[in-house]
């Protein structure tokens, strides 16, 4: 399907399947628009007015599909919505999914629809607020539920576990998305030489959101109203998460405030290990800051790709690609000031 909203056509064929998918007589697709943000999936709001059924009434709803072209290790939208449910369930507080379509006849790709949380998103915006450290230790608590969930949890069957050594698969898959540029790029080869060298020990396996940090959460009236963007989910070390939140990259220019431009470190920590039962490793976690800013550097040669290829033009797309040098700054930065400390 395309990124434009559905087509009449499409709309109806969509109303129709959710009417039987919820057991009602009827079902109304009203107020549907193109939500901002998105560079990965095509996100629309939209309010279902059902007649009928359990969910009888006016269900406030996000409908999320996928683009086109994606990104490597991002989940299927079923494995998306299985992960949420997995979350949701475990009392975190994530969207409620509520109807799934894996398989994509209906629309030419699948979706899945969940319950449409208020609040604001935009990480530039958030960060803006006077720091909130009762707001930074909410999101650490929710960390925390998450990473209660282990391999063998019901439902994430479909979920890899990593190979022997997951460091080494975390940067052998990096290098795969950055192609050439893991050896033409210095900053980037250097990068990647010293992470390989400076590795941690890898603690427990947990499900990890992969994309844990300001710009996929909600926020209204200065509390936290949901978790969002589950398409990185997978099994990984607790502190590769609590590395990406506090990345520098993920401060939108608030590098005064380490847990994600909001609030302090400690506030986060706090909240995390609270819930976790476990502590947080401050050196590793520290590690993982560095990775996070290779990861992302990685993911930004992918997104510029999908634009230069063809596949998908996109303005958005393109300047995410032309990030790489900040990228790369934030990470040798990052090293300077880990290898200082040494």
């Amino acid at each position: 399907m395309s990124v434009a909203p559905l087509s009449p056509e499409q709309l109806q064929a969509l109303a129709d399947w959710l009417a039987r998918q919820a057991g009602a007589a009827t079902v109304r697709l009203e107020n549907v628009r193109r939500l901002s943000g998105g560079a990965i999936s095509v996100n629309l709001s939209m309010d279902l007015i059902i007649d009928g059924g359990p969910l009888t009434g006016c269900q406030p709803v996000v409908f999320r599909a996928g683009s086109p072209s994606g990104v490597s290790a991002s989940l299927s939208k079923a494995q998306e919505a299985a992960v949420l449910r997995a979350a949701f369930d475990a009392g975190v507080t994530a969207p409620e999914p509520l109807f799934v379509d894996g398989e994509g006849a209906l629309l030419g790709s699948p979706f899945y629809i969940m319950r449409r949380a208020g609040g604001m998103a935009a990480g530039h915006r958030l960060v803006k607020a006077p720091p909130s450290p009762a707001l930074a230790h909410d999101l650490g608590q929710q960390l925390g539920r998450l990473h209660r969930l282990r391999p063998g949890a019901p439902g994430l069957d479909f979920l890899p576990l990593p190979a022997a050594d997951l460091i080494d698969e975390c940067l052998t898959a990096y290098r795969g998305w950055l192609g050439e540029m893991a050896g033409l790029d210095p900053a980037l080869a250097y990068g990647l030489r010293w992470l390989d060298r400076r590795r941690p020990a890898v603690g427990d396996l947990v499900l990890s959101h992969r994309d844990y940090r300001t710009g996929n959460y909600l926020v209204e009236g200065g509390k936290l109203t949901a978790i969002i963007d589950w398409e990185f989910a997978g099994w990984s070390d607790a502190m590769e998460d609590i590395g990406w939140f506090c990345a520098a990259c993920w401060r939108f220019g608030r590098r005064d405030q380490e847990a994600g431009g909001i609030g302090d470190r400690a506030d986060f920590y706090a909240g995390y290990e609270a819930a976790a039962g476990r502590p947080v490793d401050h050196q590793a976690v520290r590690w993982w800051e560095v990775m996070a800013h290779l990861r992302w550097a990685a993911i930004a040669v992918q997104q510029a790709m999908r634009h230069v290829s063809g596949a998908e033009p996109s303005l958005e797309l393109a300047l995410t690609g032309r990030m790489l040098p900040e990228i790369a700054y934030d990470m040798l930065r990052e090293i300077d000031q880990m290898e200082a400390a040494a």
